[in-house]
This record gives C-alpha cells, sequence and structure tokens, in this order.
C-alpha cells in the first residue's frame, strides 16, 4: 500500500469514527431513592418521556430501599466509570452524596439533583417540589379542619432526607402560628411501610388525646392511615404523596386531604434540564414545582386526575 493509499484509509477511519460517535445516542443516567413506590415509578415515566423526545438514552437504576444510601453510591460510582453523559440524583442523605456528586462533576459528567438535596453546589440544576410550601399547605388545612384547637402527632421520613426535613418544617412553623394547636409528637418511619404503622401506633397509643394526625411521605401516610382504620376514635389524618392505597383512604374519608407533588413532571423536568446542559446552555440552577391539596370533593376535577394517572405504561413498557 502506497502513502497516498495508507492517507486515504487513514483519512476514511477517521470519519467513521467521528460519525459513529456522533451517531451515538448520549446516555442519562437517573438514580432515584429506590424503585418500588408509586412516586418513583411515576418520576422513571417522566424522564422516559423526555428522553424520548430528546433522543437521549435513558439509564434507570435504583437501590432497593429509600434507606441504602451505600447501595445509592455504588450505583453513582458506577455511572461515573461507565462515563455516561450526565447524571440525574435523588440523593438519599444530603451529606452521603457529596463525594459522589464532586467526583462525577470533577470528571465532567453534569449532575442534576431531583425531589431531594445535596450538601454542595456543584451540581447544574435542582428540580423539586416547593417542600416548606407544601408543609406549610398541610399546616393550614389541619388548623382549619380542627378548628385552630387540637393535638397532633407526626409521622416524618427519615434524618438526612431534605425534602421530607423542608416538609416538617413548613409543617412546624405553619402551626404554630395557630396557638390552639400542639404537635405532642414526632418519630420517624424511615420510609419503611411497617416502621411507619409501628411509630403511628405507638404515638396514637401513648397520646389518646390526639385528634391530629400528619404524615410527610407515602410510607408514612400509609403507615398512619392503617393506625387510624385500627381506632374507632374520629381523627383528622392529612398525608403526603399518593398511591392506589391513598387515593382509595381519600375517597373513603380516612384522609381528609393529601398534599401531593407531580412526579411525572418532576422526572420530565430533570432529564430535560441535563439536555440543555449538554446541548451547551446554562438550565436554571433552582426549579421549584409547586405542591397541591387534593380532597375529596376535588378528586375528579379534571387537571387533577391528569396529574395523578399519567400514562405509565406508554413510558415503562
Amino acid at each position: 500500500m502506497n502513502e497516498i493509499s495508507r492517507r486515504a484509509m487513514a483519512l476514511a477511519l477517521a470519519g467513521a469514527a467521528v460519525s459513529c460517535n456522533r451517531s451515538r445516542k448520549k446516555v442519562i443516567g437517573v438514580i432515584p431513592q429506590g424503585r418500588s413506590h408509586m412516586f418513583w415509578q411515576t418520576i422513571h415515566a417522566g424522564a422516559n418521556k423526555a428522553g424520548r423526545e430528546t433522543g437521549m438514552e435513558i439509564l434507570w437504576n435504583a437501590p432497593l430501599t429509600e434507606t441504602d444510601y451505600n447501595g445509592q453510591l455504588e450505583i453513582v460510582d458506577s455511572m461515573i466509570n461507565r462515563h455516561v453523559d450526565a447524571i440525574a440524583l435523588s440523593p438519599i442523605d444530603k451529606k452521603a452524596m457529596v463525594n459522589a456528586v464532586e467526583r462525577a462533576v470533577k470528571q465532567g459528567i453534569p449532575v442534576i439533583i431531583f425531589d431531594t438535596g445535596v450538601d454542595t453546589d456543584v451540581f447544574t440544576a435542582r428540580v423539586a417540589t416547593d417542600n416548606y410550601g407544601a408543609g406549610e399547605m398541610a399546616a393550614v388545612r389541619m388548623s382549619q379542619i380542627l378548628g385552630g384547637k387540637g393535638k397532633v402527632i407526626m409521622v416524618a421520613c427519615q434524618p438526612g432526607a431534605t425534602s421530607s426535613i423542608a416538609r416538617e418544617a413548613g409543617f412546624e412553623d405553619a402551626i404554630r402560628k395557630s396557638p390552639g394547636i400542639e404537635i405532642v409528637d414526632k418519630r420517624f418511619g424511615w420510609s419503611d411501610f411497617a416502621k411507619s404503622l409501628q411509630v403511628a401506633e405507638n404515638m396514637l397509643t401513648a397520646h389518646p388525646e390526639a385528634n391530629g394526625v400528619f404524615a410527610s411521605n407515602e410510607t408514612g401516610s400509609v403507615g398512619a392511615s392503617q393506625a387510624v382504620k385500627a381506632r374507632q376514635r374520629k381523627l383528622t389524618l392529612v398525608g403526603f404523596d399518593f398511591s392506589p392505597t391513598l387515593l382509595e383512604d381519600l375517597k373513603n374519608g380516612v384522609f381528609d386531604s393529601l398534599v401531593i407533588q407531580d412526579p411525572f413532571r418532576m422526572g420530565y423536568e430533570t432529564v430535560m434540564l441535563a439536555v440543555e446542559k449538554l446541548q451547551g446552555k446554562t438550565p436554571k440552577k433552582m426549579n421549584a414545582l409547586p405542591p397541591r391539596l387534593i380532597t375529596k370533593d376535588n378528586l375528579n376535577n379534571p387537571d387533577i386526575q391528569a396529574q395523578l394517572n399519567p400514562d405509565l405504561k406508554k413510558y415503562l413498557d
């Protein structure tokens, strides 16, 4: 082979390599806190919708439980080692995930934080519900139903989860504006159905005078509702998030109301922010999604039904 032939072949191979690189789908690794709850499944569907619209590959992986931060760290590390183009992460613990987020960014991988927060500001953008406002919303509703007088227990989520910490703080701060209402107990359900039921039962037993219950996440709400249903006295229950079980309990009057998020939109917006960054744009750093209060009376409103029932099958198959 002469020199001209060698150069022609080299140029052809280089062109093929460039063409291949351009046609390769960019990969966005999406890592929620868990995989089993409806909230995370709905975020997955929203992320997939954005991926399909933009031609991105969504690489979804999650730890088995929402307390397994070591498992989540391993998943983040594997995404970094794979050299994905961007990472979307919902940190289980705001401190435990700092090093992983900073390592990704140092290796040129932009990180989008969703739902919860992390104790570093090197991430590209964050998408989350206005959780403090959501807690305030729950407190205002509780005060209205109790007529400004009563004793309330709280089924909290878990330490280190910034989203639920903000909800709980919003609830506590707002309820103080009703001096006739007292929070008499608050315990963690640790994002576990059985533990949430146990702590709710223990608090209701310890405080037979309590007439209100607030739960700050899906598992806490399910546990609280099971505890309330086992008792014969009237209790005002305000929960957080939604699932078929929680919506059925709302219809049946177990819950007075639920404060809900829009997880489908959260998953969609998270991926779209990653796409903006990969296109060389500068996404908005902090992106808050509004919560909303649903009751038995407004449950069948078309806009609420659309938020509660996105086509998961279409985007998860």
